[in-house]
């Protein structure tokens, strides 16, 4: 193995934690009061909250300019009204897509009264800045098990959402005893983020809310004892 292979985990309790009550977040880098000069982000991923947002509560109306926000609903559903004039219900397995780009405000709030909604908030910096704000959803409920779905690429290649950077992110799904391989580009890295159940990924064991930063790997190897469901992310 060439000697900058490197694997390092960022484990969940190390994340920055915010409990404001209405909202329990964990961030996986620098955020809002949280901040980290050891964890500012990952390539052009800067952001990766876990949120859960308790029933009728939610994020009022706030602007964004220049990031490519994405939104995953693992549990729940979760309502989005943008100045656009989109209105939007995301259920469990959807991805959100916003290019807030020369400007946007939104609304993010859990669309049922009483059950939480549990779900990821990623940020990634684009590639050109001042683009035409814009707004895409999709279903990825029938993604396959043992298998990367690509969800988000800069092309939209393979019905997926086109983003204004050069990342690919993929949704994982694995049965019990399931196993994937994903093969990484020269100087390429990767992001894991484990969402449920338990993943090995080399010789790293991952649980729930782990993340692994990949660099100087050609071939990543994933599988799971008891099942696992996990985003990843490919990165120039």
């Amino acid at each position: 193995m060439p000697s900058h292979t490197m694997i390092k985990i960022r484990r969940a309790n190390e994340r920055g934690h915010a409990d404001h009550g209405w909202l329990d977040s964990y961030h996986s880098f620098s955020f809002a009061d949280y901040y980290d000069p050891e964890h500012m982000g990952f390539r052009s991923l800067r952001v990766i909250n876990e949120d859960r947002v308790q029933g009728g509560q939610g994020f009022g109306t706030h602007p964004h300019r220049d990031f490519e926000i994405i939104s995953y609903v693992v549990s729940g559903t979760l309502k989005h009204e943008d100045s656009m004039g989109h209105a939007a219900v995301m259920k469990a397995s959807e991805v959100q897509r916003i290019s807030a780009g020369t400007g946007i405000a939104h609304s993010e709030f859990n669309n049922s009264p009483s059950e939480p909604v549990h779900f990821l908030q990623i940020w990634v910096l684009p590639a050109r800045k001042g683009v035409k704000p814009d707004y895409a959803q999709q279903s990825f409920a029938n993604a396959p098990t043992n298998a990367l779905t690509l969800a988000c690429s800069p092309d939209g290649h393979s019905k997926s959402i086109k983003i204004n950077q050069d990342v690919e992110l993929f949704i994982g799904k694995l049965a019990p005893q399931g196993k994937v391989n994903h093969s990484i580009q020269e100087r390429r890295g990767a992001w894991i983020q484990l969402i449920e159940g338990d993943l090995t990924l080399g010789e790293n064991n991952l649980s729930p809310g782990d993340g692994a930063a990949v660099d100087g790997e050609e071939h990543l190897q994933f599988s799971s004892d008891t099942g696992a469901h996990f985003l990843m992310f490919d990165l120039n």
